[in-house]
């Protein structure tokens, strides 16, 4: 086991990771930007090291700057959490060359996984069923056009290199579809450095259900059950839950199947989450790998019993998984809300300043996963992400119930919050029952 990790991260997920190490007898090395200096995580770290100005550019994604603090801090691996270098195979290559342990997939799973093409390649090759689309990058916009009158519109335009919903578009005709490419490709080649993109057909309000897996260096390889993300905004997660409401138990079977077979396929390792969509039928279609720990992750820790960082850390110390498929609980409900800093009411612009007041709900089943607290600023230079409010509950009535709850007993003051719009939510009808789909926020609220 490694005796001191570098967290190369910064606020909720760093804090999560320092628990964890805690409680593995794991010293931990901090790093953190000039916007960050005196945050109260970073007491809890064993050291911390500033690497920078506020601008990410600046500071968490400087790899120089990160591996000078990793053996500056004499660590033997790198957690890099979610966001930032978190899915970078330059990283973990680097890391890797210089004796550091990256806590993730090989470089070989991240590359090829990480591109969206190659990655549809390896999950046909797993027989994992895709969304029909182009077998490719599109070389140009007639080659684009002929293959939607193949599939039929509408058709979405993807960045291949994309995600978080940059470099995509929707196209119902040919028209859109000639304007969508060109503004598609520009700003994946802004976002990403790489213009490239291809074609899927569009899956009409589908909903959004991930599986999450893990795979050791011993070739075994599980996946923990699913998690629905359905409920999202331009393709960022609002709300998630585990198990995925009105699932048929023959679709979550083959589905977490599927998982497997392509991690399998992919020679992957560690925690990775398969996202598939799934259309009114249940017919599910694979989109892409997250080759990292993903924000929901609580979700499925508190209806497993199993802690991902945990699991992570010791996979990439060589241990062997310490369960199998058939040991695997799925118990309860779980129910994880975003609780970010924007205003809802205002085209959910961000709102930074300070917290001037903070009020947190608590009682059983309830889980708060944030580093702020009363006083502390947030910083416009990073994701608005205030925390995660997770409930567990034996049923799905029952969380919601805890959630609302929860909702009111919450108090946020000094700036704006999603947490109107979250009471909101909890209260439609059409959630309670899940009548949704990734479009029923932006359609609804």
């Amino acid at each position: 086991m490694f005796q001191r990790i570098l967290i190369a991260n910064r606020g909720e997920i760093a804090l999560r990771i320092i628990r964890a190490c805690r409680e593995l007898g794991i010293e931990t090395v901090a790093v953190y930007s000039e916007a960050d200096r005196g945050a109260h995580y970073l007491d809890l770290a064993d050291e911390a090291w500033c690497i920078g100005p506020p601008q990410a550019l600046e500071s968490y994604l400087q790899i120089k700057r990160i591996i000078s603090a990793a053996e500056i801090g004499n660590v033997q691996a790198v957690h890099p959490g979610y966001g930032f270098l978190a899915e970078n195979s330059h990283f973990a290559e680097v890391c890797r060359s210089c004796n550091i342990e990256f806590i993730g997939p090989p470089v070989e799973a991240m590359q090829a996984l990480g591109d969206k093409v190659s990655a549809r390649e390896i999950a046909r090759k797993a027989g994992v069923p895709c969304v029909p689309g182009s077998d490719g990058l599109v070389a140009d916009v007639e080659e684009a056009v002929r293959i939607a009158d193949q599939i039929g519109y509408p058709v979405l335009i993807k960045a291949t290199a994309g995600g978080g919903g940059k470099g995509m578009r929707v196209a119902g005709n040919e028209i859109s579809l000639r304007a969508g490419l060109a503004a598609a490709s520009a700003e994946a080649e802004k976002a990403f450095k790489n213009a490239g993109v291809y074609l899927e057909k569009y899956i009409e309000r589908p909903r959004h259900v991930e599986v999450q897996i893990l795979a050791d260096n011993h070739g075994n390889v599980v996946h923990l059950w699913e998690r629905d993300c359905s409920m999202q905004r331009r393709h960022q997660k609002l709300i998630e839950e585990s198990p995925a409401p009105k699932l048929p138990a023959d679709v979550r079977r083959r589905i977490c199947e599927c998982a497997v077979s392509l991690v399998k396929t992919a020679n992957y390792t560690n925690a990775g989450t398969c996202e598939f969509i799934v259309d009114k039928d249940f017919n599910f279609y694979f989109i892409e790998v997250n080759a990292r720990i993903q924000v929901e992750h609580p979700v499925t820790e508190l209806v497993t019993g199993i802690d991902l960082i945990k699991q992570q850390i010791r996979i990439a110390a060589g241990e062997p998984l310490p369960f199998t498929q058939a040991d695997i609980p799925h118990t309860g409900c779980a129910i994880e809300l975003r609780v970010n800093a924007e205003d809802p009411e205002n085209g959910f612009r961000g709102s930074p300043g300070t917290i001037t007041k903070l009020r947190l709900p608590g009682g059983p089943g309830v889980r708060f996963d944030s580093h702020v607290y009363e006083g502390y600023t947030i910083s416009p230079y990073y994701d608005s992400m205030i925390g995660k409010l997770i409930v567990f509950k034996p049923t799905r009535q029952e969380a919601i119930e805890c959630m609302r709850r929860c909702l009111h007993e919450f108090v946020i003051e000094g700036i704006k919050t999603t947490l109107p719009l979250a009471r909101r939510m909890f209260t439609h009808a059409d959630f309670v029952d899940f009548n949704v789909d990734t479009t029923f926020v932006e359609r609804t609220f």
